[in-house]
């Protein structure tokens, strides 16, 4: 390790990452709050146990938020001013978490201007658009990196320990089931932003979670070959953010059904409005020949074929066993930070090393490609092939 005589870690160079829409909930608390603002504090450590100190750069439309969390924060930079940041030769990341409909000319011209580029999802409203972004970053040999949060955290980390050490066998199934009551905001307020609820402004959960699932099911079991699937809107009226109703134009629920290479089927529910009967906000249950797993975004639990019980169908009595007791806790074996920062640390390491991230802008494209496969197949009823895309 390459330390100073205090035993202190060496210090580096400086990554200024410019981040914009951190004025959002999930830009603010998880990009700002948790990843970026305590590496700041700590320093991002690299393999060789060299500090590379972190100085984030605020970017927003609202002056009066950016300047009042800019202070709040001991940030000292800030701007309303995107092109200016990106043309900033000071500036070597560009983060954006912005709405669907800014990012995609927020990230060209940031590739554009040769900056490394991370990104929330989807990338952009279009597949072609998409696929541009992937080919762009390509060309320029900058390194980009797409938030795949759910693999960091705890519950799909032994779910992928799982699948890596053979404990399903041949696995056969993976369903998941994700949702919760979103309240319609008259007479409580909302628990997500009114643009959600509008296709105009790229709402919809199936352009949401699409891109989640299909990196999830990438993950765990392969590449995803057919999609079919049933979009609703349940709730046709909402309230904004003002009091003021206003039709919902997007759909709130996705019912998908996906067929991996295989031949594993995936069945996964996504609904904003639904009740939770599930010991977290999602779930994703996989099925194997020797064992089966259940995971959240903490928890793990797994029964194998030895343990596995036999129950009888008998309506006529009630029923005695309870199965939940039956499964196993799948331990952590290691103590994991929070699955936004643990990413962020390694895209930085990227960037410094110059190398590329495993989690790209293609397959960012191939999320997008899902959303939209999966809105096409609803409104025709049908099942569709997913193409592979080739830069």
């Amino acid at each position: 390790m390459a330390t100073s005589s205090d035993n202190v870690p060496t210090r580096g160079r400086t990554l200024r990452i410019a981040m914009n829409g951190v004025t959002g909930r999930m830009g603010y608390r998880q990009h700002l709050l948790r990843s970026i603002l305590p590496l700041r504090e700590t320093g991002l450590r690299l393999e060789d146990g060299t500090r590379v100190d972190i100085e984030p750069i605020l970017v927003g439309r609202n002056a009066e938020k950016i300047a009042d969390l800019a202070a709040e924060h001991g940030i000292a930079s800030w701007t309303t001013d995107t092109a200016s940041v990106i043309a900033d030769p000071s500036v070597d990341v560009y983060f954006d978490a912005q709405v669907t409909s800014r990012r995609m000319e927020a990230l060209s011209g940031a590739i554009k201007a040769g900056k490394h580029v991370y990104t929330e999802k989807p990338t952009a409203e279009t597949l072609t658009e998409a696929i541009e972004l992937a080919r762009m970053a390509e060309n320029a040999g900058v390194v980009a990196g797409v938030v795949h949060d759910k693999l960091y955290l705890p519950g799909l980390v032994k779910l992928r320990r799982l699948v890596d050490e053979g404990f399903f066998g041949r696995i056969l199934s993976m369903r998941g089931e994700f949702g919760y009551w979103v309240f319609e905001g008259d007479g409580q307020p909302a628990q997500r932003p009114s643009w959600n609820y509008r296709a105009e402004d790229g709402g919809g959960i199936t352009v949401d979670m699409f891109c989640h699932w299909n990196y999830v099911m990438e993950a765990l079991l392969g590449t995803v070959q057919t999609v079919t699937a049933r979009t609703a809107t349940h709730i046709p009226t909402r309230w904004d953010e003002q009091g003021n109703a206003y039709p919902a134009t997007a759909d709130d629920a996705a019912y998908g059904i996906f067929e991996i290479e295989g031949g594993v089927i995936a069945q996964i529910n996504s609904s904003w409005a639904v009740r939770v009967h599930r010991d977290e906000l999602v779930e994703f249950q996989i099925d194997g020949t020797h064992g089966s797993a259940v995971a959240g975004l903490r928890g793990c639990v797994a029964q194998q074929r030895a343990h596995t019980p036999k129950p009888v169908w008998n309506p006529d009595l009630p029923v005695t066993e309870r199965f939940r007791d039956q499964w196993l806790e799948v331990p952590a074996n290691a103590d994991l930070d929070n699955g936004f920062k643990l990413q962020w640390e390694e895209y930085l390491r990227d960037v410094v090393a110059g190398r590329s991230h495993r989690f790209g802008l293609l397959s960012a494209a191939r999320g997008v490609q899902l959303a939209e496969l999966g809105l096409r197949s609803s409104a025709e009823g049908r099942r569709l092939d997913v193409p592979e895309i080739v830069l």
